[in-house]
């Protein structure tokens, strides 16, 4: 069976996803000078809406972990925002981020830092299998998402959401709000998501014995709201509340449970923390 594999090699360079990420990157930094009001307050509407309802609450604490049930037209709903944040298809990340949780940290791991930190953060995705566009191969790690033909088809053409977006906000604001919601906006959001999977796996405190080196990281936690607090999610995987103390502010947590006084979530997981046993407990015993 075709696996994914996290040792890079010169012949699986995804020049696609390098000259992508390079010119998100430029026309990035060439936002800085085209500030307006309008563009940066529409990047921060968009880049709420794409890493919390998008990637937190719905690729992450959904799709993959099914930590709540939401209706189908939500749940559709969030997994468009996702890929406003230009991480890939539904299947491709759901797919993904599965196999990191079932080899954290050991050999298969897609993006480990013990094979380096940048490894971890985005050169993984450029030299690794990243396997975005093969949906075949991804499927078998995201069965259930795969059976579903909207699914299928937004993980084979998810560039099209963003692109219709970006054509509207030139239409409508002009060459400043493409570059500061679509491009600057991005590229942040990617070194967001980026760091969980490299910074939460080098810096922070563990609150629990797990067996990889997931930490809990209060700056990628507040960037991110609420993924940063990794070693608590490693822990609880179903759980759809990551934040388990009163001081690790989880946004997405309390969007969650907004949707639920709306009688818009139900199953919720949460996490149990006397099922895991705390690293200062372990120690001692």
């Amino acid at each position: 069976m075709t696996s994914i594999d996290t040792k890079p090699t010169p012949v699986q360079v995804s020049w696609l996803t390098a000259i992508v990420f390079l010119i998100f990157h430029i026309l990035g930094i060439a936002a800085l000078f085209f500030f307006t009001w309008p563009a940066a307050i529409t990047a921060l509407v968009l880049y709420w809406l794409s890493l919390t309802l998008g990637i937190g609450m719905g690729y992450h604490r959904l799709l993959t972990h099914r930590g709540y049930k939401v209706p189908k037209w939500l749940e559709y709903s969030f997994a468009v925002c996702g890929t406003l944040a230009l991480e890939g298809g539904p299947i491709f990340w759901v797919g993904t981020h599965r196999i990191h949780h079932q080899k954290s940290d050991l050999p298969g791991d897609p993006h480990t830092p013990r094979e380096g930190a940048w490894w971890a953060h985005i050169l993984w995705m450029i030299f690794g299998q990243a396997n975005h566009a093969n949906t075949a191969l991804m499927s078998r790690y995201a069965p259930d998402l795969a059976k579903d033909h909207f699914y299928l088809w937004l993980n084979n053409y998810h560039w099209v959401p963003l692109t219709l977006l970006g054509l509207i906000l030139l239409a409508v604001g002009g060459v400043p709000v493409v570059l500061w919601a679509i491009f600057l906006r991005v590229s942040v959001g990617l070194h967001v998501t980026w760091a969980v999977n490299s910074v939460t796996h080098m810096w922070g405190y563990k609150r629990f014995a797990t067996r990889d080196d997931s930490r809990n990281n209060w700056l990628v936690a507040l960037l991110s709201f609420g993924e940063g607090w990794h070693n608590n999610h490693h822990a609880h995987p179903t759980s759809a509340r990551h934040g388990l103390a009163w001081y690790e502010l989880d946004i997405s947590w309390m969007q969650i449970k907004l949707l639920e006084k709306l009688g818009l979530a139900r199953n919720i997981k949460v996490a149990k923390t006397g099922s895991a046993l705390p690293v200062a407990e372990r120690e001692a015993a």
